[in-house]
């Protein structure tokens, strides 16, 4: 099964249009680590944990138009946005926005599998980019963090089911 357009570029492949999408100069750690400190699932990590995360974070930029994740792809990393507007579609239909401060991909990263709805850009965006392995390396070195994020997960849940 092919990746969405933001995972096929892990392995070197083109996404939409051909091109990938634009990797940029690393942000510092701090500012990963700011930026995945306001993840519901990340809250209970330290800041020492966040910033190991951090450190192997990356950001890239997407055109409008261009689908950062795709539904029912394969996936491996999450996103938060720093800048732009996208739009949430599932079957087709729009069925949210995500705007900076926001993340997906949160179920990809911890289980590998397919993506549940296309994340499309509206208008250019800024994510930052971490990957499964990075996750997954944390919490094999620190297993303790496992009932942390399950908590995140959690009040996750809790809150798409409130907003539903």
């Amino acid at each position: 099964m092919s990746q969405g357009a933001a995972d096929m570029m892990l392995r070197g492949r083109r996404g939409v249009g051909g091109r990938l999408p634009e990797q940029l100069p690393r942000r510092t750690v701090r500012e990963n680590a700011t930026s995945l400190a306001s993840i519901p699932l990340f809250q209970g990590f330290s800041k020492r944990h966040l910033q190991r995360l951090a450190a192997q974070a990356d950001e890239l930029t997407f055109e409008p138009r261009d689908d950062i994740v795709e539904e029912g792809m394969l996936g491996e990393t999450l996103f938060v946005v720093l800048s732009g507007k996208g739009k949430v579609t599932r079957g087709g239909r729009k069925v949210g926005q995500v705007l900076p401060g926001d993340f997906f991909g949160e179920l990809s990263t911890l289980d590998g599998g397919p993506r549940s709805a296309t994340v499309t850009a509206e208008t250019p965006m800024r994510v930052l980019r971490l990957f499964r392995h990075t996750l997954v390396e944390l919490l094999k070195d620190e297993p303790r963090l496992i009932l942390k994020l399950l908590d995140g997960i959690v009040r996750r849940i809790r809150e798409i089911e409130r907003s539903s």
